[in-house]
């Protein structure tokens, strides 16, 4: 029953992980306007309006990092095959999720006027979604773990000597 749980929260990352892929991807049909409005550097919203390589390819790439943190979502609840180095990388993203959710959130607290609410808000999406790779993933593992058990199939430990 936990790893529903557990299940949910990764499939959640997923889908915010997927969708924040789509929301850049959009921006290469809708113009430097969306770069602008997503906080897209300088030279990518110069790219965009000049019509240069540099703002599709950019965003295209971060696009799919962004899909394949949605894989290992996917693939750490149990939906898709289990990808290579499934528990490092789970463990990274939702590492990298909370760092980059804390860091507005620290700056807002010693400078309010420094964060607008934008950044404020994107700060706890991805705190958020950190949250939900880091616990979804615990529980799924936890609670797989524990049916090993139950079934008598888990893998003893060698003892130290």
């Amino acid at each position: 029953m936990k790893s529903k749980y557990g299940i949910t929260l990764l499939v959640l990352a997923a889908l915010i992980s997927v969708g924040t892929a789509i929301a850049h991807m959009s921006c290469i049909f809708f113009g430097p306007e969306c770069f602008s409005a997503q906080m897209a550097p300088p030279q990518i919203i110069e790219s965009a309006r000049n019509g240069t390589w540099l703002a599709p390819v950019g965003t295209i790439f971060v696009s799919a990092i962004f899909l394949v943190v949605g894989l290992y979502a996917l693939s750490g609840a149990g939906i898709i095959r289990k990808l290579p180095l499934l528990a490092i990388g789970i463990y990274t993203i939702a590492t990298l999720c909370i760092i980059r959710g804390v860091l507005p959130l620290q700056l807002w607290m010693r400078h309010p006027d420094k964060v607008n609410s934008v950044v404020f808000y994107t700060g706890i999406i991805w705190l958020v979604t950190g949250l939900l790779f880091l616990f979804g993933f615990i529980i799924v593992r936890k609670s797989a773990y524990n049916k090993q058990i139950m079934a008598g199939t888990h893998k003893q430990r060698a003892p130290h000597i």
